[in-house]
């Protein structure tokens, strides 16, 4: 295979899984924290990591303000796609957002899920559904912990940390669903999530 062939197969990969995968209900992980696998589709299982709240739960509702790590593995393939899925709930303006950047500057390729409107009355309040893809070679490269820089349309910063215990769990659930006759990783190059 090529690397343009790979490019293309990891994107449409991406694609597939943002456009099929809705993010999974919160009662998917598993005792302790740990991620728990679930199979999406034939072709991906899915791995939903531990929530982690972003911001204080909305109007004390505690499955709102979270973020997780969230893996699809391609049964055929074993290529994986790894990313960090937010759930932001907030009153006033809307935000739309709309990037992410790693600490260091460099962009992840932003996925946009839903934005829903709350509710209007008296005033607006909304939820928002997105995430970063992550290349599995970046998750490795940090067992000390990842920061992904969410902004948006009107302004707005998110800086979320992933804890490194989080990536390794995560990693190791991952490797522990693969296939053993599938390839340990096929990492994306630097222009496949941008």
């Amino acid at each position: 295979m090529t690397a343009f062939q790979g490019r293309v197969v990891a994107a449409l990969l991406a694609l597939v899984v943002a456009a099929c995968a809705a993010p999974a209900p919160p009662e998917t992980s598993a005792p302790g924290g740990a991620p728990a696998a679930e199979d999406q589709s034939p072709r991906f299982i899915g791995v939903i990591g531990a929530k982690g709240q972003h911001a204080p739960p909305f109007l004390g509702v505690s499955e709102t303000n979270y973020y997780r790590l969230r893996s699809f593995v391609d049964r055929r393939t074993g290529e994986t796609l790894h990313q960090l899925y937010v759930s932001d709930s907030y009153s006033g303006a809307e935000r739309h957002w709309n990037a992410a950047h790693e600490a260091a500057g460099r962009p992840l390729r932003f996925v946009a899920i839903s934005q829903n409107e709350i509710t209007c009355t008296p005033g607006c309040s909304y939820v928002e559904e997105f995430a970063a893809t992550i290349p599995e070679n970046e998750l490795r490269a940090s067992p000390q912990g990842l920061m992904v820089i969410f902004t948006s349309a009107s302004g707005a910063e998110k800086r979320i940390t992933i804890a490194g215990a989080q990536i390794a769990s995560q990693l190791a659930e991952v490797q522990a669903r693969r296939n053993p006759q599938m390839p340990a990783s096929i990492s994306q190059t630097p222009s496949a999530h941008q």
